[in-house]
């Protein structure tokens, strides 16, 4: 069996073996794997993918605005297995106001600052974050520049 085979023979493996009623789907493109799940499970399921099946690093939080979509917003968070050289995208849909999920930096140290920038450019809170503030932008810029009903001009400068 080619290692690409073992490879998503591993995820797939990994998707099945996620706690009951967590996954609402899964997709592939290009032998990349995504899983979605419930964002009331998204703790759970990162916790047994870190401790259960390996993927131990935190590569990067984002998300996407599907704006005037309902649910808006999906947070992607893409997660690496060293001991089976394993990509794994986690997605959940995010449908409060404000949109919030859960904070993983008890799980990765590294989301701290990838969290940070998330809710500095999409709005995105995460409940239990340590010092969730803006990142890029100073304090007292208005709005979250990549959401889709960002005015494209910008903020309003005055410029005299």
């Amino acid at each position: 069996m080619s290692s690409e085979a073992l490879k998503t023979a591993y995820v797939e493996e990994v998707i099945e073996g996620l706690p009951a009623g967590a996954v609402t789907g899964r997709e592939s493109f290009r032998d990349q794997w995504a899983v979605v799940v419930r964002s009331e499970a998204l703790g759970e399921v990162m916790e047994a993918l870190r401790d259960r099946w390996g993927f131990r690093y935190l590569i990067d939080v984002t998300a996407v605005d599907f704006h005037p979509r309902s649910p808006r917003f999906q947070v992607v968070y893409h997660l690496w297995c060293h001991e089976r050289n394993a990509l794994l995208r986690v997605k959940t849909w995010v449908e409060s106001d404000p949109p919030s999920v859960p904070s993983m930096t008890a799980l990765w140290a590294t989301a701290n600052w990838h969290e940070r920038e998330c809710f500095d450019l999409f709005g995105i809170h995460f409940d239990g974050h340590p010092d969730l503030r803006r990142i890029l932008l100073p304090e007292s810029w208005e709005g979250h520049p990549l959401r889709k009903d960002y005015p494209t001009e910008g903020p309003d400068w005055d410029v005299d």
